[in-house]
């Protein structure tokens, strides 16, 4: 079974997507800040990473930062998404190895789990 990260510290929508993407047969984990995504990637080495940029404790980019350095982590697929609109963020995010950087706004939990399948199958 596929095992996906949510990051993010809005629970209402922590909880829309861990629901959906369970339905889908994924093993969902979450954690609510930077650090706490972190610790669980490290334990659990999910295949696929769902990554807000504004966190507690450290923001999305402290945290690819980090993860790229450690080597069983690196080649994790994470996508990013944000209600920051923000070029210079989205660049960095980008840059750090996230394969997307999404306003939340604008997609549905159903185009992000396509998005989820295309990148979990590659």
């Amino acid at each position: 079974m596929k095992k996906i990260l949510i990051i993010e510290d809005e629970k209402m929508l922590t909880d829309i997507y861990e629901e959906r993407f369970k339905r889908e047969g994924f093993e969902v984990y979450s954690a609510v800040s930077a650090e706490e995504g972190l610790e669980k990637t490290i334990e659990i080495k999910p295949d696929l990473i769902i990554l807000d940029i504004l966190l507690p404790r450290g923001n999305g980019t402290d945290f690819l930062e980090k993860m790229k350095k450690i080597d069983d982590l690196k080649d994790i697929k994470v996508i990013a998404y944000s209600n920051y609109d923000d070029n210079e963020t989205r660049e960095k995010a980008i840059r750090l190895g996230a394969k997307e950087y999404l306003i939340k706004t604008n997609y549905t939990p159903k185009e992000i789990l396509d998005l989820i399948n295309k990148y979990i199958k590659e």
